[in-house]
């Protein structure tokens, strides 16, 4: 392929071919978003085990065990594998890939820096981290480019993971944080549901209406914080009556550190990232 260096070249030829490699739920997920947004893009995938590329192509992905064709037939490349395994995949394809490529990379705490020198310096690079309700089109997905892309390309990788949920921009420094929060926020999520539904056991409701009641409330909670655009505290405020039930869970809560924990929760997870390269 020519090198491409106008913006709207730039623009175009990341709705030629996008290739995925690595299979697992997560390159799964944005293979077939890809395939049922019916776009111009088209899909070509490859997995680790011959077990794994039969199943993708069970659900219709063009998918095999060879890294060097993905990156060979495709002009985005997606790199969905585990952080440990980024230095090796992208060193096998670093021969196929040229200046017309562009390389979006989910793997946890691998620099822009790293998946330059890996792949060769040529391709345009952005990193993202998606988080797993993406499986349910309710995703986050933070997108941290290169220094002097064009937004056309910038845009482009957005509109990768927008069927997925919703999309952010943000400075490469800030992406150890936003694997903290949420990259591993959905898991905090879960244990915040599964606590209110033991209460709601404790209290004597069956448990799958606790859950139900646990479940369908953050959601609503959530939604009211998006779709409302306000401040959280604000919102809270709205619930809490003067001398209402709120405000006495309220400070148990606050008795119990919870706003303190969950931040440290974070604070810790974001701080992993940062080690995760050298291994599981």
């Amino acid at each position: 392929m020519q090198k491409l260096s106008a913006a709207g070249a730039e623009s175009k030829r990341v709705n030629e071919r996008i290739g995925i490699i690595g299979l697992g739920t997560m390159g799964r997920v944005l293979a077939l978003g890809i395939l049922a947004a019916g776009k111009e893009a088209s899909v070509i995938g490859s997995a680790r085990s011959r077990e794994s590329a039969r199943e993708a192509q069970a659900l219709g992905i063009d998918a095999d065990t060879d890294n060097r064709r993905v990156a060979r037939l495709a002009n985005v490349i997606v790199l969905c594998v585990k952080p440990y395994q980024a230095q090796s995949v992208l060193e096998e394809i670093a021969p196929e890939l040229g200046d017309e490529h562009v390389l979006i990379s989910i793997c946890a705490a691998i620099t822009i820096a790293d998946l330059r020198q890996w792949s060769g310096g040529r391709a345009a690079i952005v990193r993202a981290m998606p988080n797993t309700p993406c499986l349910v089109g309710a995703g986050m997905t933070v997108l941290a480019p290169a220094d002097g892309l064009p937004a056309e390309v910038i845009d482009a990788a957005r509109r990768l993971f927008e069927p997925h949920g919703r999309t952010a921009v943000l400075e490469e420094a800030l992406m150890d944080g936003v694997t903290g929060l949420s990259g591993c926020g959905p898991a905090y999520g879960y244990l915040i549901i599964e606590s209110l539904a033991e209460a709601g056991v404790k209290l004597g409701i069956p448990r799958a209406t606790a859950t139900l009641l646990a479940a369908q409330t953050m959601l609503g909670s959530a939604r009211m914080v998006l779709e409302r655009g306000q401040h959280p505290a604000a919102l809270k405020d709205e619930v809490t009556t003067p001398a209402g039930c709120t405000i006495d869970g309220l400070l148990a809560l606050e008795d119990g550190k919870l706003r303190s924990t969950l931040i440290a929760g974070v604070v810790a997870a974001a701080e992993r990232s940062r080690t995760l390269r050298t291994g599981p």
